[in-house]
């Protein structure tokens, strides 16, 4: 499992080797997708101006987050921890998978430009494995679930049917393991973890990891696609 903490360079130095010679192998894994039908029953089209909030879980926040940064209708999307309470919400207590706590991304999007449902379709298509349970690609454990926090009834009713009609279709080569549960808040992740794809773009776990999810979306998703991540720069982080 690649380490993800920390940004020791030699710890880096010494995984790059061993990296490029898996290179093949973890970039036709990292590329493995399926891209799933949109969901038969999506939320009303909104009749205000305001904007709406997802909360998302699928693996590693940093790159859960690159992909919603680069998806046009999306003003912010910041990475921290849900599911658990606040005095736990801390990157390495949350390592030990004891807390509750999923790496999750706050998503804050425009409706009237991309609605909850495109959200989960894209969320489901490049994000993740949604069939692995409590782990994805090279992390295991709990906090790297496969989870929906829905912030209202009408966001769980499309949560939940999207999963049964994916079931149903068997889009995927197993059921899907992903959780719906109600949100219970969300605590913004340390300032280090912000924006990690975008500043970091030659670290080994997004080059093999994460990148690939970008790419991805960009091709599977052209219409939805932006160049230019919209970054938190460091005014959600948590202090």
């Amino acid at each position: 499992m690649l380490m993800r903490s920390g940004f020791s360079g030699l710890a880096a130095r010494l995984a790059v080797p061993a990296l490029v010679a898996l290179a093949p192998a973890l970039g036709s894994c990292a590329e493995s997708v399926t891209q799933v039908p949109p969901p038969v029953v999506d939320e009303s089209a909104p009749t205000g101006t305001g904007q709406e909030i997802a909360v998302l879980a699928g693996g590693c926040f940093w790159g859960v987050q690159a992909v919603f940064q680069h998806v046009k209708g999306v003003t912010q999307a910041v990475s921290g921890y849900a599911g658990g309470g606040a005095s736990t919400a801390q990157y390495e207590t949350v390592s030990s998978g004891a807390t509750g706590h999923a790496e999750s991304v706050q998503i804050t999007f425009d409706p009237r430009q991309i609605s909850y449902g495109r959200i989960l379709q894209i969320y489901f298509s490049v994000v993740q494995d949604p069939t692995q349970l409590n782990r994805q690609g090279p992390d295991s454990g709990t906090q790297y679930r496969s989870d929906i926090f829905a912030m209202d009834e009408s966001q769980k009713h499309v949560a939940q049917r999207y999963i049964e009609q994916l079931n149903q279709a068997r889009v995927f080569h197993g059921p899907i393991m992903t959780k719906v549960d109600t949100y219970t808040g969300f605590y913004p992740a340390e300032a280090y973890h912000q924006d990690f794809a975008t500043l970091h773009p030659n670290y080994p776990y997004i080059v093999f990891n994460d990148a690939p999810k970008v790419e991805n979306l960009k091709r599977l998703f052209p219409a939805q696609y932006q160049s230019t991540p919209a970054l938190v720069g460091g005014e959600h982080a948590a202090r």
